[in-house]
């Protein structure tokens, strides 16, 4: 008899934002997505000087949750989510917490995209679903050891997800995805006609 031992695996979080109690209204986080990409002239010139596909303020607003009640109150329950996820990876941090030093928002139009990319100088990273469309694009995952498969063959078609060399998870609006922030990801082509709007973020070790 044969055992097979699964080692090194890569873990996805994925959970209701309101899973601990503090309620997040989806459609007022966003209107207030809105009427900050709308007033942020910083983020909109950042955005159209790096061909950035739609809005962002990830280079123009670092205080969202000072800014505005709702962000205060989703990096309350991120914090949750993220200690709940730092517990299944068995983390030991001993008396240095995992703190949120990054958080910003992301709307994206019909045709945008986000290049594949990680997330340097963090431990935790994720994303809160704010509006997914019917067509909006879900998130792509690469298996971290793409560079170093060299010989190695195709999977199935029906491999199961685990086992797959990329993977694709579409969460819903009022979602929140956690994933180590060395795990490559992109958001492929948006093919609906309205934004898909989303909210991300960074947990580091302070």
């Amino acid at each position: 008899m044969s055992d097979i031992l699964d080692l090194f695996i890569t873990r996805i979080y994925h959970s209701p934002i309101n899973k601990y109690g503090i309620e997040i209204n989806s459609s007022e986080l966003e209107a207030t997505c809105y009427s900050v990409a709308n007033d942020d002239g910083a983020g909109q010139d950042w955005c159209e000087k790096n061909n950035y596909s739609g809005y962002t303020s990830y280079a123009s607003l670092d205080d969202l949750p000072w800014r505005f009640p709702i962000f205060k109150d989703l990096a309350k329950a991120l914090d949750l989510h993220v200690a709940d996820f730092a517990d299944e990876l068995q983390f030991d941090l001993g008396d240095r917490p995992l703190v949120l030093n990054g958080l910003w928002i992301n709307v994206l139009p019909e045709g945008g995209v986000h290049t594949g990319h990680i997330h340097p100088n963090s431990v935790i990273s994720g994303t809160a679903y704010v509006s997914m469309p019917t067509g909006a694009s879900a998130i792509k995952f690469e298996d971290p050891r793409l560079p170093m498969m060299m010989a190695a063959p195709p999977k199935k078609n029906d491999a199961n997800i685990g086992s797959q060399i990329f993977s694709y998870i579409k969460p819903n609006v009022g979602d929140v995805l956690l994933w180590e922030s060395w795990l490559r990801h992109e958001v492929p082509m948006n093919l609906a006609e309205e934004d898909r709007i989303s909210v991300s973020f960074n947990y580091a070790w302070a």
